[in-house]
């Protein structure tokens, strides 16, 4: 079982290495990089191309690791025992019945091997990582209300994305196989496009490239722009039908390209950059 990447996704031998290094060693794929530069899209189509079900648990702040293996409904239970009808009342004598089994038990107790993804695990509380050590590691967790451990039947391939918004603990790290994703350079960046919008014009492909790794390389930028606002960038020129003389410059002077706001999302960016604008037109 080997990932060798897809037609909707453009993988680097070095991001193909790292998938197939988590499948042989059995360890959860930690992938960090920007946002937008498709972490969350790996384990999409690493488990499309696999042939593999795909469960997803996205971490918000508030998520807690037991909402990962299982939550005991209570409330639930209390009320269906207040209740006069005899099926709610059969319903309450069986504890199992009021049980929520989160991803990580579905993700075990699944009849064939599933690819589960823990979208940006940096959200969460530092202790979040060290609360799911145990279970990642041993595949297997212990549910007290019913009094049963929870083997995985098969191991699943795991999938962890982080933002870096926070530090993940160092034993968290130690059981996971780490890689990095790099901004794509402006020829894997290309291969991407390509695979969006085949039929985009080369002219107006090499004039929009030229012109988002310009903004993108201004020092001083908050945020800088990502894959996906490039994206979104080339979807919004093609559907206007943006000219290609409206993305060159005759004397190769920084100017503000149509629909900016696709690229830079917030307003010290903006000004920064129409500042930058200002200053090479006084100094033509």
């Amino acid at each position: 079982m080997k990932f060798q990447g897809s037609q909707n996704y453009v993988a680097t031998q070095d991001l193909m290495l790292a998938v197939n290094a988590a499948i042989t060693l059995q360890r959860p794929l930690l992938v960090k990089g920007e946002p937008g530069t498709g972490k969350t899209m790996l384990a999409e189509e690493v488990a499309q191309a696999l042939d593999m079900p795909l469960l997803q648990w996205h971490i918000k702040s508030t998520t807690k690791a037991q909402q990962g293996l299982y939550e005991y409904d209570a409330v639930s239970r209390l009320r269906d025992s207040q209740l006069a009808e005899h099926d709610s009342a059969e319903r309450v004598k069986d504890i199992r019945n009021y049980i929520v089994k989160g991803v990580l038990w579905q993700a075990f107790t699944a009849d064939r091997p599933v690819a589960l993804l823990i979208d940006e695990i940096d959200k969460a509380d530092i202790e979040f990582p060290n609360d799911l050590l145990r279970e990642l590691d041993r595949m297997e967790f212990y549910c007290y209300e019913t009094r049963e451990l929870i083997r995985a039947k098969h191991r699943p391939l795991v999938f962890i994305t982080s933002n870096n918004e926070k530090e993940l603990p160092d034993a968290f790290l130690r059981r996971c196989f780490f890689h990095y994703i790099k901004f794509p350079d402006a020829e894997t960046m290309q291969r991407i496009v390509d695979v969006h919008f085949p039929k985009l014009k080369k002219e107006l492909l090499a004039a929009a490239m030229k012109t988002f790794y310009d903004v993108r390389n201004l020092p001083g930028l908050k945020k800088k722009p990502s894959t996906s606002e490039l994206l979104d960038w080339l979807k919004l020129l093609m559907a206007e039908d943006i000219p290609l003389e409206a993305l060159q410059s005759a004397d190769s002077k920084v100017s503000v390209p149509p629909l900016v706001g696709a690229l830079l999302k917030n307003e010290q960016d903006t000004t920064l950059f129409e500042k930058l604008v200002f200053m090479n037109q006084r100094n033509r």
